[in-house]
């Protein structure tokens, strides 16, 4: 089998979807190769039940295409999917499923993409060919644990966040959560919310906000400063939340935006976890050193027997395991090599889209720069 079109992209998730989308809108063929059996599978397999959309709903749209009017500010998990499974529809996306794409490579001679994809459902290899190729596999590709002394030693169970639903089965359970970004601090509160005896590994400095702080933020932006916006949003956070050290949460000596800038950390938006860590319902704890068993022992020197650990710790780029000829736009790690606003586009009509640590809006920026840029490229050919 050997297909050949103007741009291939790699991943059917928000950023091949909205790549493609702009690339329909300007009449330009293209090919969404998606590993899973169906588009947007973080969302749809990966997630957890509780999840919201962390910022404002007009910072989430992806481009083209507004959120329905009566849709709440914050969209939950299934109403993100709905208007994801909507937005393909509408921009008659048709992601090819099922294919797992184990090279691509650059011919200098025909001066083309040459893309390998292995057909999960018949075993077959096939050939795909294109003048563009667009990497939107994104940072989350593969859930990320990290390496600890004597984990595989642990007889309970120990899962990825991806792999979290609820925690209906951990009631009376001793459960930890290590990671303290926003997936853990929501998997913390739906665990403890489930009655389980919960603890969460808290390592480094963190800004707590609320939802409304981010949204009040990022209004402010547009017309001050960052470090006036972060002053005033650091300053609204104390007021509410007071001295957060005595529970182990340390602030950060950058502001939040300032940071999601230079770092893509984002603050923590907060759905109920502060309450529950000031009550002793949720116990925080420093690094862990090591495990022996069924107990943990941390930085500290306690040792605790748990149930259960979810790793909230984060994932990773796979993109250097099957791109053969991309290092003029990803570095070792599978991250772009350029910083942004220049980390999209590398040489010989290689793109990459969702590689900002900027969320959904980042990936909009993205799919419109990218097809703007291959609509003005020579040789490229139109429906």
């Amino acid at each position: 089998m050997n297909q050949e079109t103007v741009v291939i992209i790699v991943g059917g998730g928000p950023a091949g979807l909205a790549t493609s989308a702009c690339l329909n809108v300007r009449g330009i063929p293209n090919i969404v190769l998606e590993r899973e059996d169906c588009s947007a599978s973080l969302w749809k397999k990966r997630t957890y039940g509780r999840l919201k959309l962390h910022l404002a709903k007009q910072f989430c749209e992806l481009p083209h295409m507004s959120f329905p009017p009566d849709a709440p500010t914050f969209v939950p998990k299934d109403g993100f999917i709905q208007y994801l499974d909507d937005y393909t529809s509408h921009f008659n996306i048709n992601p090819i499923y099922c294919r797992l794409v184990e090279s691509a490579s650059f011919d200098v001679t025909d001066e083309k993409w040459l893309v390998l994809a292995k057909n999960a459902l018949s075993g077959a290899i096939e050939n795909y060919v294109a003048k563009f190729l667009v990497v939107a596999t994104g940072e989350n590709s593969q859930g990320l644990i990290p390496e600890i002394p004597g984990l595989d030693s642990f007889g309970g169970v120990a899962m990825h966040s991806s792999h979290y639903g609820n925690g209906q089965n951990f009631c009376d359970k001793d459960v930890l959560v290590v990671g303290s970004g926003n997936s853990g601090m929501e998997i913390a509160y739906d665990l403890a919310n489930w009655d389980a005896k919960t603890s969460i590994v808290i390592r480094s400095p963190v800004h707590v906000l609320t939802k409304e702080m981010v949204r009040f933020g990022m209004k402010l932006l547009k017309f001050i400063p960052c470090d006036l916006v972060d002053s005033t949003v650091v300053m609204l956070s104390k007021f509410l939340h007071g001295n957060l050290a005595k529970y182990g949460l340390e602030r950060p000596d950058k502001g939040p935006f300032l940071l999601k800038n230079m770092t893509g950390q984002s603050p923590v938006i907060d759905v109920g976890t502060l309450k529950m860590i000031k009550s002793g319902k949720i116990q925080v704890l420093p690094a862990v050193k090591r495990v022996d068993g069924d107990y943990v022992e941390f930085s500290n020197g306690i040792k605790k027997n748990f149930d259960a650990i979810v790793f909230a710790t984060g994932y990773k780029s796979t993109v250097r395991t099957w791109l053969k000829d991309g290092t003029s736009l990803f570095n070792e790690d599978g991250m772009p090599q350029k910083s942004r606003p220049n980390h999209w586009k590398g040489d010989d009509g290689l793109y990459c889209a969702g590689f900002s640590s900027s969320g959904l809006f980042g990936i909009s920026k993205d799919a419109m720069n990218i097809a703007e840029d291959i609509n003005f490229m020579p040789g490229k050919e139109k429906n």
